[in-house]
C-alpha cells in the first residue's frame, strides 16, 4: 500500500436516471434514495483510496438544496478531502440535470467519514493525502475545522458537564416551553 495518495487517484462519479420508483408522495425523488446513493459513492471512493473494506462512521450535515425531479439525470461525485490514521472524509456533491434543457442544479453536498477495516473488522491505517492545489487545501482545512468543532460540541454538551443555568436563556426567543423538574 502506498503511504500517500492524491484525491485524484480515488475520485469516483456515477450518473443515474431518476425514475418514478425513486419518488416520494410529493412526486420528487425521495431524499432517502439520494442518501443511499451518496453512501454508496462515499464507500466506493474510500475503498479505492484505502484499498480495503470501509464503513460509514458519520455523515456531516445533509442539506437538500433543490428538489430532484423524476426524469433528471443525477450525478454524484466523490473525492477524499481528509485522511486521519484509519479514517477518511469523503466529500460528495450531487447535481441534477434536466435532460431536455441541459440545465444543471446543485442539489446537495455532504461529508462522509469512512473508516477502513480489515477482514476481522478492526480499524486499519489508510494512506495519507497528497494535497496539490488551493482547492484541496481548502477542503482539507475545512475537514479539520469540522472535526475540531464536532469534538468541542460533543465535550461541551457532555451530560456530566452540562449546566442548565448556562443555557436557559437560549429558550427565550425559541418555539419552546420549558417545564424543567
Amino acid at each position: 500500500m502506498e503511504k500517500f495518495k492524491s484525491s485524484k487517484e480515488s475520485r469516483v462519479s456515477i450518473t443515474e436516471l431518476m425514475q418514478p420508483s425513486h419518488s416520494n408522495f410529493g412526486g420528487k425523488v425521495h431524499g432517502g434514495y439520494i442518501l443511499n446513493l451518496m453512501d454508496q459513492i462515499a464507500f466506493a471512493c474510500a475503498c479505492k483510496h484505502s484499498q480495503s473494506y470501509c464503513v460509514t462512521a458519520s455523515v456531516n450535515r445533509v442539506d437538500f438544496l433543490n428538489p430532484v425531479e423524476v426524469g433528471n439525470l443525477l450525478t454524484l461525485k466523490a473525492s477524499i478531502n481528509y485522511t486521519g490514521r484509519t479514517s477518511m472524509v469523503v466529500g460528495v456533491r450531487v447535481e441534477a440535470e434536466d435532460i431536455i434543457t441541459g440545465k444543471k442544479k446543485h442539489c446537495n453536498s455532504s461529508y462522509f467519514t469512512m473508516v477502513a477495516k480489515d477482514k476481522n473488522g478492526r480499524n486499519i491505517p489508510v494512506p495519507g493525502l497528497i494535497v496539490t492545489d488551493k482547492q484541496g487545501l481548502r477542503r482539507f482545512a475545512r475537514s479539520v475545522e469540522r472535526k475540531q468543532a464536532a469534538f468541542q460540541r460533543d465535550s461541551k454538551f457532555d451530560e456530566k458537564k452540562f449546566k442548565v443555568a448556562n443555557y436557559i436563556s437560549l429558550a427565550k426567543n425559541e418555539n419552546v416551553q420549558l417545564k424543567l423538574k
